[in-house]
């Protein structure tokens, strides 16, 4: 399989052969249904099969933890330094399997949330025989520093050739308590962990991954500094953070709040960027209501839930959909989550991704009827749009799928084509209902008349420039 990279001035991914490629997927995990077969061959048939079905529903990659802590029978090493055979062996075939499907995997090498929680058990632990004294001391200890160290590279050195390796997340939901509240060491530790990796991919394959490191999103807001590690460290390739927005998204109300946030947080984390760089919301979902009140959305709400905020994020300039995190009991993505998926891989050719220098625009385009919000994206020869009504949401929180269609006018700034083709997409069936071919003239903003629209509505404009 090809290696993924950034496209070159444009903030998206492209294979090395240079074809566009756009990560569409979510978070899963070694221990959860759809891949607890993987542990000891218990059932690879069935893990076969799934990922057969995650490429015939688009998805692209999976984001997943090289260990899954919430156990004591998951530990990648036990003792510190001792890589468990079983979980070498589920790796080796977890890889030879992603290989044989086309799918990619972003891996971060450690579960920092139940390795947080149940901190007590886990081997690196001092009091379990490993390096690090307390947990606060995570990215502060010396020997812990070796240990993690080592294990990037033993990772690197046995699966770092493959090309279903997408990227590192170099470290899951970096966190100022785990460096006694101090985040002015994180640029430090960053440099460290990726320095390392880079020098022991470049040793063994004369290239490397992409790196990134994600951030529990709120984080922003209690220690702003983190913003030039997580957006702006000059030694990550793109940005990830993780959406949890404790109104909207944490425990939804209605399907149009939740994507009404992740448009405004998509913004917000563009802004961070100072040059062009892919952005992705690598977690999201309904943590609070599911982890805290115990309660699974009932599936019709929770796929179009899922759907609006992919269709937010994706609209508004994020690279893919955003990874939800599952959520639910069982743990799994229901199937008109996979549809929406689907959808949004079938939406990918109607517009050249790897030329796309992309400018969030949600505040810039003009809409001429007040029950829509908008979510879009450009640059001088191309966009992206997404509609959502907001006027009509049912008392289950559904947006009505028998309103009275709403007709409208919209404008869209910075095209300077002389000629559009322009393609009206159902997000729903994941086909275009309309094209079109529209000719601009002068300096005025692109101005269209789409289709009325029900419920939401999804525009590509693609410039004939490119």
């Amino acid at each position: 399989m090809p290696w993924i990279q950034v496209a070159p001035g444009a903030p998206y991914f492209i294979t090395e052969e240079g074809n566009a490629w756009t990560p569409i997927g979510q978070n899963d995990a070694i221990t959860w249904p759809d891949f607890a077969g993987l542990f000891r061959r218990k059932d690879m048939a069935a893990v076969e099969g799934h990922l057969a079905y995650l490429v015939e529903h688009g998805v692209t990659v999976l984001r997943f933890m090289l260990e899954y802590a919430q156990t004591e029978n998951r530990y990648f090493e036990k003792p510190a330094g001792k890589f468990q055979p079983n979980m070498i062996k589920l790796w080796d075939d977890l890889f030879a399997l992603c290989e044989k499907y086309g799918l990619r995997i972003l891996l971060t090498p450690y579960d920092t949330f139940w390795m947080w929680i149940r901190w007590n058990h886990h081997p690196y632990n001092q009091a379990n025989g490993g390096p690090c004294r307390k947990r606060s001391q995570w990215l502060l200890c010396p020997e812990t520093l070796k240990i993690i160290k080592n294990r990037l590279s033993f990772v690197a050195e046995r699966w770092g050739s493959s090309g279903a390796l997408f990227a590192w997340d170099l470290w899951n939901e970096i966190h100022p308590a785990h460096a006694e509240n101090n985040p002015e060491v994180f640029n430090e530790f960053v440099v460290e962990l990726s320095t390392h990796l880079r020098e022991v991919e470049l040793r063994l394959y004369g290239r490397t991954h992409l790196q990134t490191v994600s951030l529990f999103g709120p984080v922003l807001y209690e220690h702003p500094i983190v913003a030039d590690v997580i957006f702006r460290h000059p030694q990550l390739d793109f940005a990830t953070t993780h959406f949890y927005d404790a109104k909207t998204i944490n425990h939804p109300k209605n399907t149009v709040a939740s994507a009404i946030c992740t448009g405004a947080l998509i913004r917000e984390a563009l802004e961070h960027l100072h040059q062009p760089k892919p952005f992705f919301d690598s977690e999201h979902g309904p943590i609070h209501a599911f982890k805290d009140l115990h309660k699974t959305l009932p599936a019709p709400f929770d796929d179009e839930y899922f759907r609006h905020i992919q269709w937010a994020h994706f609209a508004s300039g994020g690279a893919g959909g955003g990874m939800r995190w599952p959520n639910r009991h069982p743990h799994v993505l229901t199937y008109g989550m996979r549809e929406a998926q689907k959808n949004l891989n079938k939406f990918l050719p109607l517009l050249s991704w790897s030329f796309f220098k992309r400018k969030n625009l949600n505040h810039e385009i003009k809409i001429s009827s007040p029950a829509l919000s908008g979510f879009a994206c450009g640059d001088e020869h191309q966009a992206l749009v997404w509609l959502l009504r907001k006027d009509k949401i049912e008392k289950n929180g559904l947006v009505s799928k028998v309103a009275e269609p709403v007709g409208f006018t919209i404008s869209i700034p910075g095209l300077t084509s002389s000629r559009y083709l322009i393609s009206y997409f159902d997000t729903i069936s994941g086909m275009v209902i309309h094209t079109e071919e529209v000719e601009k003239r002068g300096v005025e903003e692109l101005a269209l008349t789409p289709p009325p629209i029900v419920a939401d509505m999804a525009i590509a404009i693609r410039g004939d420039k490119v």
